[in-house]
């Protein structure tokens, strides 16, 4: 089937994203040269269908910016469609004079879009840990003139206006630079998927020493119950047997009929056994 006549639904992130970015893939890489072709009839004609071909092509981009962003716990099919808009505008700005390959200039565009949709839904910025940061957080993106970092004129006046220091500044602009991480990692198993900070803590309950520790004296208490049971007399042992130890264990009634006494002196006898065992494993 023709790329271009794909069903819209399944190039709509909001709907199954599994099948959007199966599409997505499907549609090929441009080559430098169709890449240039088609941005210059765009560029200099206002080639629409130059536009569609080259927005298509760059999607799969999209999803692979979009996946990097996906420790703030946001759907990714939300930033996936806001990475769209910033991918459409981009490709709207392009001059193919310039000597540089569309995605390069893109990722700026595409990511913006994003960090925009961050700032106004993450959860974490909601809780942030004074007013000033929450300010700086929310604004530091609107405030800057250029999707390039601060220089250190703007960022000495930024952090005036805002009441911070000029370190808190540079460390929010370089958290929305970056790409969060989530904590746990990818649920997949991508190998290409960023290394999960959870598999950098130590595990203090990984100790060979108490690890041996604990598989003794697991040992030496099954060896201890074992013989506390065998010193029990053999009705007593059926009763333990039969209603502690077997997969499908009996009632009161059922040894009673068994032993031909009343379910009250099963009970005791259980009790009394109990007992035995207990200081057997206590002693």
């Amino acid at each position: 089937m023709n790329q271009h006549l794909q069903p819209m639904a399944l190039l709509t992130p909001g709907g199954n994203i599994s099948a959007y970015i199966q599409a997505v893939n499907a549609f090929p890489v441009l080559s430098a040269k169709r890449e240039h072709d088609l941005a210059t009839e765009l560029y200099y004609r206002d080639d629409i269908n130059s536009a569609r071909e080259l927005v298509l092509a760059h999607l799969r981009f999209v999803v692979h910016i979009a996946r990097s962003y996906s420790g703030y716990g946001l759907p990714l099919s939300d930033l996936v469609q806001e990475g769209n808009v910033g991918l459409m505008k981009a490709v709207r700005r392009f001059n193919p004079e310039k000597g540089v390959r569309l995605v390069s200039f893109a990722v700026h565009w595409i990511k913006a879009e994003m960090h925009e949709f961050i700032l106004r839904n993450w959860r974490i910025v909601k809780v942030a840990t004074t007013k000033a940061q929450r300010k700086l957080f929310f604004n530091l993106r609107s405030s800057k003139k250029s999707l390039g970092w601060l220089s250190n004129e703007e960022a000495d006046a930024m952090a005036r206006d805002l009441g911070v220091d000029v370190a808190e500044v540079r460390r929010m602009e370089g958290r929305l630079s970056a790409a969060d991480v989530a904590f746990d990692g990818h649920a997949d198993d991508d190998d290409s998927a960023p290394f999960a900070p959870a598999h950098y803590l130590e595990d203090r309950g990984a100790d060979p020493a108490r690890d041996l520790e604990d598989s003794d004296w697991e040992a030496a208490s099954h060896g201890l119950l074992e013989r506390a049971i065998d010193g029990l007399d053999e009705r007593s042992q059926v009763i333990m047997q039969r209603r502690w130890l077997d997969e499908d264990k009996a009632t009161l009634h059922e040894l009673a009929a068994q032993f031909g006494v009343s379910a009250e002196r099963i009970r005791q006898l259980e009790q009394a056994a109990l007992g035995k065992l207990r200081t057997a494993m206590q002693a």
